[in-house]
């Protein structure tokens, strides 16, 4: 199959070049940007001569989609929803790493995203491409790949969302990141001597993943009626740290909980639940597309308490992609995304 990238010098487009050059049944057919355009991606980024040496290209409906099987879109939001319509039009297969297809309303992305969406049309084609809980995507067309707050936090709770087992106004989700979930460009926030040897919050109660979280719950249990999100930068290059927190329902046990989480995740190999109240780390999971989880329970304030931790370029974006490339090509789920965690 071949594939071609919009928006590859970004870190995730870098990630799906990583990733797709050990996918046995992947080939990338052209990279796409808007600078450099002529220059070879091995130039620009020398630990990929010899591995890709393709030229960077602007983009070019026809050509990619002459040369291609299928387009991912690793460019920042409000790219895509202008960009990728022609594609979309043409029933050409597009997997978005933005937030542009996420959400099911152009009010909603003009509240949380600041600007205005797509047309509304576009939007209702986008299949939320939340891997883990797709069972097949082939015939889908246009997929909103999750963003990586999202797919942690959703991962986080869900089985506890579907079974109905906790307080619906009661979840509180704690979501931490490395600087990398911040993209590439430029701010005063990401200099280093802001990040180095500090955390700090941001975009509260404002953070654009709440909704995309938020559709998903409700989609499980109408009866969540939103959720307290909070969001911090900590000093690390990639990786996301959740905390989520939730009241037990009368009369539902942690043991109750636990067989949820067994029973919903077990035919699902890239989740991974520690056993004996043993928490995940962060570094357990760089470089992997797993998703690691945590329980524990007090029963003195009846909380419920789940860690979650994913690497934010590979789960979170690039990771996930080829996961919904797999299922949309009914490729193996683990191709492209087989190898063991670097730890510590």
């Amino acid at each position: 199959m071949k594939v071609s990238i919009i928006g590859v010098t970004g870190y995730s487009g870098l990630e799906l070049v990583r990733l797709l050059h050990n996918h046995p049944e992947v080939e990338i057919a052209g990279v796409y940007g808007t600078q450099n355009i002529g220059k070879k991606i091995s130039k620009i980024y020398p630990h990929l001569s010899g591995l890709l040496d393709l030229p960077l290209k602007a983009i070019n409906h026809s050509e990619i989609m002459a040369e291609s099987d299928l387009v991912f879109f690793a460019t920042p939001s409000g790219v895509s929803r202008e960009v990728a319509i022609q594609f979309i039009e043409n029933q050409f297969p597009v997997i978005d790493l933005s937030g542009d297809f996420r959400l099911n309303s152009a009010e909603s992305y003009q509240k949380w995203y600041g600007k205005p969406a797509t047309h509304a049309a576009y939007l209702n084609q986008a299949v939320y491409g939340l891997a883990d809980f797709v069972s097949k995507n082939s015939s889908a067309r246009l997929i909103a790949n999750p963003g990586c707050y999202a797919t942690a936090s959703i991962l986080s709770l869900a089985p506890v969302v579907i079974s109905d087992l906790i307080e619906p106004e009661s979840i509180i989700i704690d979501a931490k990141s490395g600087l990398s979930g911040a993209g590439k460009k430029l701010s005063e926030a990401s200099h280093y001597v802001e990040v180095n040897d500090n955390m700090s919050i941001y975009k509260i109660n404002q953070h654009q993943h709440i909704p995309e979280i938020m559709l998903q719950f409700n989609q499980w249990n109408t009866k969540i009626p939103a959720i307290q999100f909070s969001t911090s930068l900590i000093p690390v290059t990639r990786g996301i740290f959740v905390t989520s927190y939730a009241k037990l329902k009368p009369a539902v046990s942690f043991e109750e909980v636990e067989s949820a989480y067994q029973q919903i995740y077990q035919d699902k190999p890239f989740i991974r639940l520690m056993s004996n109240n043993t928490m995940p780390q962060l570094k357990q999971v760089i470089g992997t597309n797993y998703t690691d989880i945590g329980l524990s329970y007090n029963p003195v304030t009846n909380t419920l308490m789940v860690v979650t931790v994913i690497d934010n370029l590979i789960k979170g974006a690039a990771g996930q992609a080829i996961q919904n490339l797999n299922l949309l090509a009914d490729f193996d789920q683990f191709s492209g995304l087989d190898f063991v965690p670097v730890f510590p």
